[in-house]
């Protein structure tokens, strides 16, 4: 009789010590699920507040100039609530499928602040020139808000 108590007891004392074991690594599991949950609904938050809006008029003979300096201008208005960064290395921009690295464009807020807040327009200046009389594409994203922009250049 004493045999089974003293089998009891240990097989009780391995049961404790496996139930430790696995509750020690849920909690650390739980604990790095709940940081990553956290990381990930910030960068949602951020991408959701985010929303730009190309309000050049495509028909205007402004968005290209054809002559002399041959850059493509734009006006982009930050719809979103997101106060934006006005920086060049903070957009990305390609024009008809063609990635325009940061140094070939220039972003200028039109109030004459610093910050691109909501409401507010800035100026994308693209160093970019057209060898053909046709419809062009330019997109520009920013914090995965993506505006697509369409004009005919003469």
């Amino acid at each position: 009789m004493a045999g089974d108590s003293v089998s009891t007891l240990i097989l009780f004392i391995a049961a404790m010590l496996v139930a430790a074991g696995v509750a020690g690594t849920l909690v650390t599991n739980v604990n790095e699920l709940s940081n990553s949950v956290d990381t990930q609904s910030d960068d949602v938050t951020d991408k959701i507040d985010t929303d730009i809006e190309i309000i050049s008029d495509s028909g205007s003979q402004a968005v290209y100039n054809s002559s002399g300096a041959e850059n493509i201008t734009l006006l982009v208005k930050n719809t979103g609530k997101k106060t934006l960064p006005a920086k060049s290395g903070e957009l990305d921009v390609l024009v008809n499928g063609s990635y325009v690295s940061s140094s070939e464009f220039a972003v200028t807020v039109r109030d004459g602040g610093g910050s691109w807040r909501d409401g507010t327009v800035a100026e994308l200046e693209i160093d970019r020139s057209i060898s053909t009389p046709d419809e062009h594409r330019v997109v520009v994203i920013v914090n995965d808000a993506e505006e697509v922009f369409e004009f005919y250049a003469p």
